[in-house]
């Protein structure tokens, strides 16, 4: 019997070397911290720690728990549940009030510190109550490249990110996630819903209801991977940029959509696509 599940020693050995030591150096780290707790968002990232964590530590000292507020949309909720089920780590579903802070709602350029100063107060106090020792994330070596002030609050309260101190990259994490059988290995990259909201213009949840609405009915237009960025009553949308065509032949029913989720204005953004588009301003202004 091995410690890898439903996957075989075998199939870990097919892995490439470079790949295959590191997922080995990344168990070692996740091994080393006890009992954990994963802050599970429901993207690869987070499900591969929670998979590695389950191989290191086995499912009894494993809990995920997964944050719930208005900046997390309804189909995220619900599809990080059912990857839980799929992967057979215990977890709880845990409800935060940054919405209701001041100093989040008011969406400065370090909202996030805010934010993930509620989440990961209330994941550490989760862990205390059940026993964990450590709070570990899906925060990955790439990560570091992107204006990301949430880090600072996770560093704060001491939170691991096994991803980052193993020097993980995003491919290598799909690649992995997709060795393993993980069924989102190629889910799309996503962010809380206030990631959306143009910085300045304050944060509510009518507004995150507003954009999680329209990237929603966007999805069931066959848009899998995008954007819509508030400004106000302007709609920003993007999309990956090969479906950039798709979307012009749909404008008007893009348009439509769009509005009915409460914007006065829409447009498609010719660019396509940019995770973190919100902060090209600050890149260049250094």
């Amino acid at each position: 019997m091995n410690n890898l599940g439903l996957f075989t020693v075998r199939e870990c050995e097919a892995l490439p070397a470079e790949l295959h030591d590191k997922y080995g150096r990344l168990k070692e780290v996740i091994a080393s911290l006890g009992r954990v707790l994963v802050a599970f968002s429901g993207g690869v990232d987070s499900t591969l720690v929670a998979k590695a964590a389950l191989d290191a530590l086995g499912p009894k000292n494993v809990l995920a728990a997964v944050a719930v507020s208005p900046s997390l949309g309804q189909e995220e909720e619900r599809a990080a549940f059912e990857m839980l089920d799929e992967i057979g780590v215990s977890h709880v579903r845990i409800e935060t009030n940054e919405v209701e802070d001041p100093r989040y709602a008011a969406n400065p350029l370090n909202r996030c510190y805010f934010c993930k100063e509620h989440v990961y107060a209330a994941l550490t106090d989760v862990a205390s109550q059940h026993g964990f020792e450590t709070v570990v994330d899906g925060f990955n070596a790439e990560d570091t490249s992107d204006f990301r002030p949430g880090r600072k609050a996770g560093r704060e309260l001491g939170v691991r990110s096994p991803l980052c101190e193993v020097n993980f990259t995003k491919d290598e994490i799909r690649a992995l996630a997709r060795h393993l059988g993980l069924s989102n290995w190629n889910k799309p990259q996503m962010a809380c819903l206030s990631s959306r909201v143009e910085y300045g213009i304050t944060i509510t949840p009518r507004i995150l209801s507003q954009v999680d609405r329209a990237e929603a009915a966007l999805r069931r237009l066959g848009f899998n991977d995008l954007r819509v960025r508030h400004h106000d009553t302007l709609a920003r949308v993007e999309v990956e940029r090969q479906m950039l065509p798709h979307a012009l032949a749909q404008r008007d029913e893009i348009i439509e959509t769009v509005k009915a989720a409460g914007y006065t204005h829409v447009t498609i953004d010719p660019e396509g696509l940019r995770h973190g588009s919100m902060n090209e301003g600050l890149k260049a202004n250094g």
